[in-house]
């Protein structure tokens, strides 16, 4: 076997397993400590489209200024909506706080082609 054949034959191996493999795409959902009703179900349903279409989802609570005393309040929105979100996606990370930001991540029960 020639070197040029087996360089050949490597590239078409990664080729193929590069087309098998799957791109995971994240997106985010931004919420205040304090948001409305209204906006919540908005977000929450657009959460559910997102997890619906396979991609994992970023959940997070942004604290401005000196709203970081409500810290509890972010973290109660969040598992409200990992516990509204129970069918579609299940929690990969429970909610962290991260400097100014409480983090959680779903990840979709749907598997993506």
């Amino acid at each position: 076997m020639d070197y040029g054949k087996f360089l050949y034959e490597q590239k078409k191996r990664e080729k193929m397993l590069k087309a098998k493999s799957s791109q995971v795409v994240i997106k985010e959902i931004r919420f205040g400590p304090q948001t409305d009703e209204h906006d919540y179900e908005f977000k929450k349903k657009n959460a559910i489209k997102f997890l619906q279409d396979g991609a994992k989802l970023k959940a997070f609570v942004f604290f401005k200024g000196r709203s970081i005393i409500y810290k509890e309040q972010g973290q109660i929105l969040l598992l409200r909506l990992a516990q509204e979100l129970e069918e579609y996606g299940k929690v990969e990370q429970l909610p962290v706080l991260e400097g100014k930001r409480m983090i959680m991540y779903l990840a979709s029960k749907k598997k993506v082609k």
